[in-house]
């Protein structure tokens, strides 16, 4: 991982946090100019008043149908003015997160990852990415080729291992919690884990069983 996608990496969640407040004082302009609309017309005589209703029922009908659309994640168009459902990538906010120290392997901690309640995403056949302290220190791959594509949705889990520490010297840096994302475009979450020890640390891929996750350096 470069300098600045590490950077980006580890900030990702600050920006995300500004871009909120954003849209809640948006969310407010929004409900002012609302208001004000509403007293405008109430104003007005009865006969623009009826016009104007049916004026803004037929606007609210056309935006009703755009949110539909954008909530639906957008989808492709057929042609015939129905959308199809695209396949969703997992996000690191769509995904409940869990962690187990195992002892197998030396030790090494099962990262669990299900889709969050009325969610269906797929994780990609790529590596996690796994990160460590304020350095940005990644976890390389535990094995020679990329997994499968996995769906999460309903029960299904998704597992990968993360071995923090691979060399035989002493040493390493001290740690509680891992970073983790999806992707590099991805908003990464911090895990809490017991206290580890980071030296040249691994991570498999993402598997559907968990004795398929067990990371061997």
């Amino acid at each position: 991982m470069s300098g600045n996608r590490r950077k980006a990496f580890l900030v990702s969640a600050a920006i995300v946090g500004g871009a909120l407040l954003m849209t809640a004082c948006d969310g407010t302009d929004a409900a002012t100019d609302t208001g004000a609309a509403q007293s405008s017309d109430s104003a007005a005589p009865s006969g623009s008043s009826a016009a104007g209703s049916g004026q803004d029922a037929g606007k609210g009908s056309d935006a009703k149908d755009e949110g539909t659309e954008d909530a639906a994640g957008s989808g492709a168009d057929t042609g015939n003015g129905k959308r199809e459902q695209v396949e969703q990538s997992c996000g690191a906010n769509d995904i409940s997160w869990s962690t187990k120290s195992e002892t197998q392997a030396g030790g090494y901690i099962l990262i669990s990852a299900k889709a969050k309640p009325g969610i269906t995403c797929y994780l990609p056949a790529a590596l996690p990415i796994v990160a460590f302290g304020s350095d940005g220190t990644e976890a390389g791959p535990a094995e020679q080729a990329v997994g499968e594509q996995i769906k999460l949705s309903g029960s299904t889990t998704a597992y990968a291992g993360v071995q923090t520490k691979t060399t035989k010297e002493n040493g390493g840096k001290e740690l509680d919690f891992i970073i983790v994302a999806v992707n590099d475009d991805d908003d990464p979450v911090s895990l809490p884990v017991g206290t580890i020890t980071v030296d040249d640390p691994i991570v498999t891929n993402w598997h559907t069983a968990p004795a398929d996750a067990v990371p061997f350096s």
